[in-house]
């Protein structure tokens, strides 16, 4: 094809992207670190680890070699009946180091679908046991958990998902209180949403709840909203008191992106079922995982065929996925990651007090490597995603080289383990000057 941008904008229709006003995409040929290249022949740093998945860098020689070992050897076959070394092998590693009890691993391909089958797993765990009233779902207010139907209706980003509504099936939304960057929510976190606070709505209709959904410690695409570790406890205890499944969607903030290898360790908690995706493959291939506990596994093994989980996808547990997945949890283990995080989020933190006395800053926080604050809105209203400041901002820092995608009035950085300090300090000098100037 002679020019393949002109058949992007002919053929390609891009996700989240009004692409009647959307300026034209930026044309990436490579990649190598934490630095993307563009077809004119410009290095751009991409800050937001592309869409939140790239943990390791681009090119990652590592995890290169890995996928060209896989494919002298086996590329897929079917899950349903067979299996392969790497599957196996992952499955059993993930259940050893995520938080304890998580023993059984249903593969799929990608966040929603992780979170999709989690719900489905609590949904049909009550169905098994006779007890078919339990329905109903709970999850946060400002939560994201994916766009396929059920984690849309679990979700709670109106902007993303009403269109979709009447296609929904129940859900009660509570709140949780925010904190800032150093911990100072008070312990007993958690109030009212429109349903009322989490108490109160199990206490009402507990014996209708199938589960409770969480994004453990942080809210992605709802805002980037930080809330307090001693939440998680605290849920996790009223589920408890009330019989009901805790699925924690860890799809954005596991390995590492919230500092410990999962946010649940912040509690620390174990939910009944964690969902994985994203940095699972550093940003590789796509592949989700689905972990749960013996008490949801067991409730499907039966002589009743009926009670089998029907759910599956014809690439699960792709075998170069599951390769460079194994791959990513070596160099975890072999190349100190994890302090390398801590390390970073203390940079963060120290830039973003900086910024904290900007006129158009407020809010700012950061954990592991996110850091992210509040730009003083533009439109009537007082912020939200559909803000304009977002894509004047993203457009600001494009001409300074750095991909940023800001979630309407919060702007963050969320880049690759494996930035240096050099470059977080551009970045935030970057910031400066622009926030400065607004």
């Amino acid at each position: 094809m002679t020019d393949w941008k002109e058949a992007d904008r002919a053929h390609a229709w891009h996700p989240y992207t009004q692409m009647l006003t959307a300026p034209p995409p930026l044309g990436i040929e490579r990649a190598e670190g934490v630095y993307l290249y563009t077809s004119e022949g410009k290095r751009i740093l991409d800050g937001i680890s592309s869409w939140w998945v790239n943990s390791l860098g681009h090119s990652n020689p590592r995890l290169n070699r890995a996928l060209a070992r896989q494919a002298e050897k086996l590329q897929q076959v079917i899950f349903a009946g067979a299996t392969h070394p790497g599957a196996a092998e992952l499955a059993a590693r993930l259940a050893a180091i995520t938080p304890g009890g998580l023993d059984h691993c249903f593969y799929s391909d990608d966040g929603s679908t992780a979170v999709e089958v989690a719900l489905k797993m609590a949904a049909q765990y009550w169905r098994n046991q006779g007890r078919e009233d339990r329905t109903l779902f709970v999850s946060m207010t400002n939560s994201y958990h994916g766009d396929t139907f059920g984690t849309m209706a679990v979700g709670g980003s109106p902007v993303f998902h009403t269109n979709f509504s009447p296609f929904f099936f129940p859900t009660r939304h509570f709140n949780c209180v925010r904190k800032d960057s150093r911990d100072t929510a008070p312990a007993a976190s958690l109030e009212a949403g429109g349903d009322g606070s989490l108490e109160e709505i199990l206490e009402r209709e507990g014996d209708q709840v199938a589960a409770v959904i969480i994004e453990p410690k942080l809210q992605g695409a709802g805002g980037m909203i930080v809330w307090p570790s001693a939440s998680l406890v605290e849920i996790r205890d009223l589920c408890d008191r009330h019989g009901t499944i805790l699925i924690a969607d860890e799809v954005f903030t596991g390995f590492g992106r919230t500092g410990p290898l999962f946010a649940c360790e912040h509690g620390p908690i174990v939910p009944d079922i964690i969902c994985l995706s994203k940095a699972l493959t550093a940003g590789y291939m796509p592949l989700a995982a689905t972990l749960s506990t013996d008490k949801i596994y067991d409730s499907f093994l039966s002589e009743d065929r009926g009670k089998t989980f029907f759910h599956g996808h014809s690439y699960t547990a792709n075998a170069l996925a599951c390769a460079i997945a194994l791959e990513n949890l070596d160099i975890f283990e072999e190349e100190k990651i994890l302090p390398r995080i801590a390390e970073i989020e203390g940079l963060f933190s120290q830039r973003l007090r900086k910024l904290e006395d900007l006129p158009p800053v407020s809010n700012t926080r950061c954990i592991g490597t996110l850091a992210a604050l509040d730009v003083a809105p533009e439109n009537a209203g007082g912020g939200g995603y559909l803000d304009s400041i977002g894509p004047r901002l993203a457009t600001e820092f494009l001409k300074r080289d750095i991909l940023l995608r800001p979630l309407g009035n919060v702007l963050y950085f969320l880049p690759p383990y494996i930035i240096t300090d050099e470059e977080i300090h551009r970045v935030f000098d970057e910031m400066e000057d622009i926030l400065g100037n607004l």
